[in-house]
């Protein structure tokens, strides 16, 4: 069950300037002192302030970069002493985490494959407990929301109060034009839950090809997430690692300078008195979508009694798979997109199997 957190909100944590978006910015891995340094000053010189590199690097095959290890630490702390930036990198064990607290870095973050590993997530709260250091935790690979709670929670307990996270987005094997799915839907439940809670998105690994970082840059500020977490580097061209989704410094620049922020309300009278009839007008509608799905779940008690009289299975996959194509089209005819329907049903169709299997069992 999960439990409620005891968050600093990201703004007081003294590491971002106001307005949005919030950045943290930096090479996808640190390559070399002098490209390190490089990349710092550009960022630097229109007002980044959060730098980011990573250090140790989790590639798939043996063999691969796997990052520079302990000695970008000092380079990251060659870039606080003489550009007074703030510096972070990724850690995904016990050895990664003591490494950064003594080499003074200013924030850590963990990735996508070790926050999918309560193992690992724990040996790193462990580590971090006694620390006053901010962390940032990325989704899990795969769109799974109580893993990513999980994870929150384990350094919570661990007393990690300036707690914040980073969507990135999912891994998928659909045609899509990104790297990764960006599964806004499973964000904006996590930020509805934790509003206070520090949220960045991380485009360069949504998008996967820096073509499309604005796009998804401006949709993260649209869904109204405190900023970003984008990959720059001072040569592109020639990363080592992930170079199709880095942006130079200046490319950065110019992005962050097209972005359209959005306030997050309005004390408008017009605005206030429209926004809370339509508000109402939701209300009385969810009021009646609970009247419909409670009805929905008497018809499949009956069912499920009417099944055991009979000796007949709960799970009809044959039916269930027609009426799921049927309302999906019928869902298309009427704007609904196919995605947000076969999660709406699908989730139906668990609870009416739950609740025939409860009759099964009287």
């Amino acid at each position: 069950m999960a439990h409620e957190l005891e968050i600093i909100p990201g703004t007081e944590w003294g590491f971002f300037t106001l307005p949005r978006p919030m950045c943290i910015a930096g090479p996808c891995s640190a390559e070399t002192e002098e490209q390190v340094m490089e990349t710092a000053r550009g960022l630097h010189a229109f007002g980044i302030h959060v730098y980011r590199a990573g250090i140790w690097k989790p590639r798939t095959h043996p063999g691969s970069f796997e990052g520079v290890g302990s000695q970008g630490l000092k380079w990251l702390r060659r870039v606080k002493e003489e550009l007074g930036m703030q510096v972070c990198t990724e850690v995904a064990t016990e050895k990664h985490v003591l490494e950064c607290i003594k080499y003074g870095v200013d924030m850590i973050w963990i990735g996508a494959r070790t926050s999918a590993n309560p193992f690992l997530m724990q040996e790193i709260a462990d580590a971090l407990e006694g620390t006053d250091i901010p962390v940032l935790v990325k989704n899990p690979v795969n769109p799974d929301l109580d893993l990513w709670i999980g994870a929150l929670e384990r350094l919570n307990r661990a007393g990690i109060r300036k707690l914040g996270v980073v969507h990135r987005g999912f891994s998928t094997s659909a045609p899509i034009p990104y790297r990764n799915d960006p599964g806004w839907e499973l964000a904006i439940q996590l930020r509805t839950r934790y509003p206070k809670m520090a949220f960045f998105a991380d485009p360069s690994h949504m998008a996967g090809d820096r073509k499309y970082l604005l796009e998804l840059s401006q949709r993260a500020m649209d869904l109204g997430m405190d900023g970003l977490m984008v990959e720059s580097h001072c040569c592109p061209q020639e990363a080592w690692s992930d170079a199709k989704q880095q942006l130079t410094p200046n490319a950065l620049q110019l992005l962050l300078e097209s972005l359209i922020i959005r306030d997050n309300t309005s004390e408008n009278v017009s605005y206030r008195e429209g926004i809370d009839a339509l508000r109402a007008r939701i209300d009385v509608i969810d009021e009646n979508l609970l009247k419909l799905l409670k009805d929905r779940m008497d018809v499949s008690r009956a069912i499920g009694h009417y099944k055991k009289e009979h000796n007949v299975a709960v799970l009809q996959t044959g039916r269930w798979d027609q009426l799921l194509q049927d309302v999906v089209a019928r869902a298309a005819q009427l704007n609904i997109s196919e995605q947000a329907i076969r999660s709406i049903m699908n989730a139906i169709h668990e609870e009416s199997v739950r609740v025939q299997n409860q009759m099964m069992d009287l």
